[in-house]
């Protein structure tokens, strides 16, 4: 359980914040930028939540429960050595990216094939889960990218790459299922 009676600590006064097993790294470290945007994704949900209701807030909300799993994942390194920490280290697992795999099936279920690229927009969620789409582009970049030089559990890519695509479906959800799609007209502007 996690209490937290005083916000500000100032030991990152000086440009160096702790990882989840205790060490200290610079906060542009690519490590913290991975989770670092992992929780502005999870800032983008809630600003998507607020125009959100029924099954799609809950999915919503599952999904933001996630990302601090993510987050706690990614924010410790060394996967060999969790047993070292004298508790269960909380790692992110194929069950839950099974879970954005169903969801994402049995929305697309309701959606018209794609004849043409969309654009971002038509409703306030669907906008709002495109933009969390990008976020999770980036986060996902920034982690494939931290896996190239330190050690990522590969559950934890994974889930970024279904969950850009569960957000696009979504947004196509939120758009009517689909029929308020913005579609892309090429070349309109020429």
């Amino acid at each position: 359980m996690v209490v937290l009676n005083k916000i500000y600590t100032r030991t990152g006064d000086k440009g160096e914040t702790a990882l989840g097993d205790g060490s200290r790294v610079a906060k542009y470290s690519p490590r913290v930028a991975a989770y670092g945007t992992v929780d502005e994704l999870n800032a983008t949900l809630g600003m998507a939540r607020l125009h959100a209701d029924g099954d799609i807030d809950l999915q919503i909300s599952a999904i933001q429960n996630d990302l601090f799993d993510l987050g706690a994942d990614l924010c410790r390194p060394d996967r060999d050595k969790d047993g070292e920490a004298g508790y269960p280290v909380l790692r992110m697992v194929d069950t839950q990216v099974d879970r954005l795999e169903a969801e994402i099936d049995a929305m697309n279920d309701r959606l018209e094939p794609l004849r043409s690229f969309i654009l971002p927009g038509g409703s306030a969620l669907s906008a709002h889960l495109h933009m969390a789409r990008t976020v999770a582009r980036r986060a996902e970049r920034l982690s494939v990218e931290l896996a190239q030089v330190e050690d990522v559990n590969p559950a934890a890519v994974k889930y970024l790459n279904r969950l850009s695509d569960w957000f696009f479906v979504a947004a196509r959800i939120a758009n009517n299922d689909g029929t308020d799609d913005v579609l892309w007209v090429p070349g309109a502007n020429r």
